[in-house]
């Protein structure tokens, strides 16, 4: 019978491989705001100040870039929605999230579309997950305040936000076009 080898214990990432790591996904953010997703990988690496090298040993592949960038920008998402449950006003919390996600949706430019167009979905549901119950507790909140109207669901104002933001991300000025646009659908959000 073989014997089975042991996998080499995980060592943990130096501190110079953690900041170059930092430095790439970062570049990436701003430049996946700036261009979209088809952003040059070797334009990152430059933004980052590393080496081409470098870039592909911490992400083999365009594709875990984008997934890093696109997952630390959902945790902030939610991280938003966390800190928001203390805001004594619901209603405004609930608002204030529904902006937060607005201009993650704008700043996105074709993040999204980008994993998910070789069908595959499992890493888009599951941050869609996240951001969904992240927004079903401000709602739960803004209901419970009688700050919402009957009807609205989380899914429904993702989908609202998600239309603004494909409808304004080609604007000179998609973040403000985004916000105008928001302000006048959430009036029809509110409890009359």
């Amino acid at each position: 019978m073989p014997e089975e080898v042991a996998a080499p214990p995980h060592r943990p990432m130096r501190a110079d491989a953690r900041r170059n790591a930092a430095k790439i996904t970062a570049a990436a953010e701003a430049l996946v705001s700036e261009q979209g997703a088809d952003v040059s990988l070797e334009e990152v690496a430059r933004r980052a100040n590393v080496g081409s090298a470098t870039l592909h040993r911490h992400f083999p592949s365009r594709r875990a870039l984008l997934e890093a960038v696109f997952r630390e920008r959902v945790a902030a998402l939610c991280a938003t929605a966390d800190g928001l449950l203390a805001e004594p006003d619901a209603g405004r919390a609930l608002t204030a999230w529904l902006r937060a996600v607005a201009t993650h949706a704008v700043t996105n430019r074709g993040l999204g579309t980008a994993l998910t167009h070789d069908g595959s979905t499992e890493f888009g549901e599951s941050c869609h997950a996240m951001i969904t119950a992240a927004g079903d507790a401000l709602l739960a909140r803004a209901r419970a305040a009688g700050a919402v109207r009957p009807g609205v669901t989380t899914v429904r104002l993702l989908k609202l936000v998600g239309a603004i933001a494909l409808a304004t991300e080609r604007d000179t000025d998609g973040p403000a076009e985004a916000e105008a646009l928001l302000a006048i659908a959430l009036d029809g959000v509110r409890a009359r």
